[in-house]
């Protein structure tokens, strides 16, 4: 590739780029496409949906209209909560790859731990071994999620995405997949916007030493834990200034000076939370 964007390597001895550009909450065409254009044109390769995020067609949309071949674009979704069971999850994957108007994806994951995942991921395993999904992973499993699904299961998930930021760092985790060999992958990486952590005065002296700004050096922190990170944002110079944070470091002082800001608050649902993981499962896509 004609970028400095690392690949970060997975267990399987596959690849992912370690930024990527996400789309929750991006809910109209014009945005979506233009996000994604932007993104592509700054030398991002990898591209973060899910069938929840009701966007997945502007995203295949994005893609196609394009001059970056599709082989050289990492796509990933997810599977949603409302979907559980082994017949149904290979139906949901085969109407995402529709919507995305794609034959393949580069990774595909469980979004919650909702109950019923095992059966899902056999489903998985299946179109993993058939090479329809290139990696399966899942999203928001806590270390008893990953434990459950890998005395039941043959796989080992490639990535565990989960909610990570400054003030939520989830260090145990973090830990248990770099045991396991599964990637960590940081959703929310800046906070979500939810909380104040690009205000945060030890982020904004650290921006103001490397003259970049404070989201990048968030990034740049998330980067050098050997996370992905996966940021959203529908604004072209930020799009660009998130691509920006492998020209500079943050050394052993300050990697230690942001380690010290967690507060392990969240600022999305709790993956423990049995009844909000019930509940989501009645919900569809939020279009």
């Amino acid at each position: 590739m004609h970028n400095d964007i690392p690949e970060i390597p997975l267990a399987n001895g596959h690849t992912i780029p370690q930024l990527g550009l996400g789309v929750f909450q991006v809910d109209n065409a014009s945005d979506t496409k233009n996000a994604i254009q932007w993104a592509l044109s700054a030398g991002y390769r990898h591209i973060d949906t899910a069938a929840y995020y009701g966007n997945e067609q502007w995203v295949g949309d994005a893609i196609r209209e394009s001059d970056v071949p599709r082989e050289d674009i990492f796509v990933t979704s997810k599977l949603w909560n409302n979907v559980r069971g082994y017949d149904e999850t290979k139906r949901a994957v085969q109407e995402t790859l529709d919507r995305l108007g794609l034959t393949s994806l580069d990774l595909f994951l469980i979004h919650w731990p909702a109950p019923g995942y095992i059966e899902s991921w056999r489903a998985m395993e299946d179109l993993y071994h058939d090479g329809q999904l290139k990696n399966i992973g899942v999203s928001n499993f806590e270390q008893n999620h990953l434990e459950d699904l890998m005395s039941q299961t043959t796989v080992k998930p490639q990535v565990d995405q989960i909610e990570t930021h400054p003030y939520f760092q989830q260090t145990a985790l973090h830990a248990f997949l770099e045991e396991q060999g599964i990637v960590h992958e940081a959703w929310s990486p800046l906070g979500g916007g939810k909380n104040n952590a690009l205000a945060d005065p030890v982020i904004k002296k650290i921006a103001t030493a490397h003259d970049v700004s404070p989201a990048q050096v968030i990034l740049r922190w998330h980067v050098q834990r050997e996370e992905v990170v996966i940021p959203k944002s529908i604004h072209e110079n930020r799009v660009k200034e998130n691509r920006d944070i492998f020209a500079f470091g943050l050394d052993e002082s300050e990697m230690q000076a942001i380690a010290s800001l967690d507060q392990n608050k969240r600022v999305g649902p709790d993956p423990q939370d049995v009844a909000w993981l019930k509940k989501s499962q009645t919900y569809g896509s939020r279009r």
